[in-house]
């Protein structure tokens, strides 16, 4: 008998429960998990989704009779299981999530030692041919032992070892967990903060009452926006689901784009690690490496997503990397990717900003290098799109391909990735101080990029 593994991704799996994501398939991913990642204890955890518990309980129960002995850290955040990985010394952690996907969504993400990512090119391949038609082998003779333990106080001191709590302002902070799971976190670390926390879509609950947790979407935004208006708060910060991504907001309510925190949080760990080096992706690039150059570090790029930064950050020994997608990874986290340390750092820095507010500090860096944000086009053959396109820019200016297509000239420059789960492309432009330029070459792209 073959299952279904159609939720099994690149980086990790999602699908609809109980569909394509159910106990049945929890069990076997449990059952064949210890085996493939020679895996003796491994840490589990669920994020606020209805579906969780159960999921959580076929996959506890396929660990231990394979013989593993499993630390359940109950409803947390993506990050927490990275964490507990990593600082219980265990084999490997599994998150059970769909991040910031509809309530109806599941899935998993795992780890191994020292929180390594398991992806597409890392093991996970090989999980997804056993679910799909491994034989269940005779259970192990010892069955493993499960254990409840609550990392949080641990992970939360971990977490503020990040700024300097002598030098943190009593700023008023608009919170948006979006019924998401950092809601709970954002409690225990409050009494250690001295910022007053205004709190918006707070109560974790998995059929998400205020829409999907997902603050890129543009409609999601407003609650952030608002409250930060009426309240005169400092900053506001929202969080998706199982918040391994923050989004910050200013003074005024505006969104800021994940594009200038890179740049933003490398200059924070510059001032503090002077010449150290920092990795960024190819969509936006100016803004962040100037001023890495400025600050006296070394920007080195790296291809998108959390498996290809991770591994670049360990091979170059980077403190900080970063994404636009609002992705932040950090070399004393494990190498891994945090929602909660990025709107401390910021905070931090806000804090000694001598009177200036964030969007003082953000709008310099917003007109010197105006960018887009990214842009998604549906498209039948986007390897096409990527050939017509780099034919009629590539000849003007420089080609590099690092991830996807990216061209740049004296004054703008873009890039154009095709996007490896959907038939979408997915362009992102800058110019240097040139706002109506980069509108003009974005909407001229875009035209070329949806001509069918």
């Amino acid at each position: 008998m073959s299952f279904n593994t159609e939720a099994f991704g690149v980086y990790d799996i999602r699908g609809i429960y109980p569909q394509t994501i159910n106990e049945e398939i929890a069990y076997r991913i449990g059952r064949f998990f210890s085996e493939l990642f020679a895996a003796k204890n491994v840490v589990v955890g669920n994020d606020i989704r209805l579906s969780g518990p159960a999921l959580k309980e076929a996959l506890v129960k396929g660990l231990m009779e394979s013989g593993c002995d499993v630390i359940d850290i109950g409803q947390c955040g993506t990050e927490m299981i990275y964490f507990a990985t990593s600082h219980l010394k265990l084999d490997g952690g599994i998150m059970i999530t769909a991040s910031h996907n509809p309530k109806e969504y599941n899935g998993m993400k795992f780890v191994r030692q020292e929180a390594r990512p398991i992806s597409g090119d890392t093991g996970l391949r090989e999980l997804e041919a056993q679910v799909a038609d491994g034989e269940l082998t005779v259970m192990a003779e010892t069955t493993g032992k499960v254990e409840k333990f609550d990392i949080a106080e641990d992970y939360v001191k971990h977490i503020l070892s990040y700024v300097d709590m002598s030098k943190l302002k009593p700023l008023k902070v608009v919170v948006n967990a979006g019924n998401g799971a950092a809601g709970p976190i954002l409690d225990v670390m409050e009494k250690y903060l001295p910022f007053e926390l205004i709190k918006v879509h707070h109560q974790a609950d998995g059929s998400f009452p205020n829409g999907v947790p997902n603050p890129l979407l543009p409609d999601n935004r407003e609650a952030t926006a608002k409250m930060v208006r009426e309240s005169g708060a400092d900053a506001g910060v929202a969080w998706d689901g199982d918040f391994d991504r923050c989004f910050m907001f200013d003074e005024q309510g505006n969104f800021i784009e994940g594009y200038y925190m890179v740049g933003f949080l490398a200059k924070a760990f510059l001032q503090k690690n002077p010449g150290a080096k920092i990795i960024y992706d190819p969509r936006l690039t100016w803004n962040t490496e100037e001023l890495v150059r400025e600050s006296g570090g070394v920007p080195i790029m790296s291809k998108s997503g959390h498996a290809f930064i991770k591994e670049k950050m360990r091979a170059e020994d980077a403190i900080y990397g970063g994404e636009m997608s609002a992705h932040h990874y950090f070399r004393d986290f494990s190498y891994c990717d945090s929602g909660m340390i990025p709107w401390l750092l910021v905070l931090e820095l806000l804090s000694q900003a001598d009177g200036k507010r964030l969007s003082d500090l953000m709008q310099e860096r917003m007109e010197k290098y105006p960018c887009s944000g990214e842009i998604n086009s549906k498209v039948k053959d986007a390897d096409e799109v990527l050939q017509r396109i780099e034919a009629e820019y590539g000849s003007l200016g420089k080609v590099t391909k690092v991830d996807g297509l990216s061209v740049e000239f004296a004054d703008w420059r873009f890039n154009l990735r095709k996007s490896n789960t959907e038939p979408v492309i997915r362009l992102n432009v800058e110019a240097r101080q040139d706002a109506v330029l980069m509108r003009q070459k974005t909407e001229e792209l875009l035209h070329r990029i949806r001509i069918m």
